[in-house]
């Protein structure tokens, strides 16, 4: 009989990321399972989470109808080619360092504060699509500020100590929409190579199909979730604001060799005016180990893979 061929890369370590219930009435113990997955992991699930599940689907169900469309239809919100924004629909397809290439399309579009939205980015498809948009970014921004809340307490500081480094209420939200073809030599292509997020913190949902990695103790782990979970994962801001503490996630999107997958991650992000470092108060009696970056600055450098510290 032939060895059966997998569909996609397999993680090579048989552990789970931490999940949270959000739902537990002990809130210090939630607390503490956030704080915890945050500084071994930098990324974890929720569950139970108070996202409507309704509104998750139809938000997947819309993204998926988009990239649906011909071409010349999605290209009707296409990134300008001389737009130094990320917003719009772009196909990414590049090579990385090992010679394998990196294939995927994309919707970038802001979904909060209201004066940095453009709807210009947004899909007309469907007089659905800005209703579903704005009441999901409503409740994302909510449980974003409740989970950096709990780790404002982690390091020992008030509750709006990490959102308040971000930004404040001039914290934006990019939503992503991230479409996977199929690829038929996994060894080949990745959707998203090994990175760390260069944001604050991420929240994802993805489609049936899996293809998220989590990298950990030097092995890839599967991500596996449902319909009703969030991934949540720390990002390069919060690392730098914690003064280390918590981790950025480390992690890459694998690709199958038959089905397209989809992901819908929003990015929590400063202004890019903004200058993000360490909190004064971590560095009273630990010396700072980064230095702050003006985050248009600091987004530069990572995107162009030119040093940072």
């Amino acid at each position: 009989m032939a060895e059966s061929v997998p569909s996609k890369f397999q993680g090579t370590s048989p552990v789970d990321i931490p999940i949270v219930d959000l739902s537990n009435p002990n809130e210090d113990l939630v607390a503490r399972a956030v704080v915890k997955a945050s500084e071994t992991w930098g990324m974890f699930q929720v569950v139970n989470h108070g996202v409507p599940i309704e509104l998750m689907r139809r938000l997947k169900e819309l993204g998926t109808e988009f990239f649906e469309l011909p071409e010349k239809e999605k290209e009707a919100v296409a990134r300008p080619a001389d737009s130094t924004d990320l917003e719009g629909y772009t196909t990414d397809y590049k090579k990385d360092g090992e010679g394998r290439k990196t294939w995927a399309d994309h919707l970038f579009h802001r979904v909060w504060p209201p004066s940095r939205i453009n709807y210009r980015f947004w899909p007309k498809n469907s007089p659905d699509y800005r209703e579903v948009n704005e009441e999901y970014a409503k409740e994302i921004k909510k449980l974003s500020e409740k989970i950096m809340g709990w780790l404002s307490e982690g390091l020992g500081l008030h509750r709006d100590a990490l959102k308040e480094g971000l930004g404040g209420e001039k914290v934006e939200y990019l939503m992503k929409i991230i479409f996977y073809p199929p690829c038929p030599k996994l060894e080949l292509l990745y959707g998203a190579p090994h990175h760390t997020d260069l944001n604050g913190i991420t929240f994802l949902i993805a489609d049936e199909v899996d293809g998220l990695q989590a990298y950990q103790d030097n092995k890839w782990v599967d991500v596996k979730y449902d319909d009703s979970g969030i991934v949540v994962i720390i990002a390069d801001q919060i690392k730098r604001m914690s003064n280390g503490r918590y981790k950025s996630g480390e992690h890459r999107a694998t690709m199958d060799t038959v089905r397209t997958r989809l992901s819908w991650p929003v990015f929590a992000e400063p202004n890019l005016d903004h200058v993000v470092g360490p909190l004064p108060e971590l560095v009273v009696d630990d010396a700072p180990k980064f230095k702050p970056y003006v985050y248009r600055e600091y987004k530069f450098l990572k995107m162009n893979k030119l040093p940072i510290e």
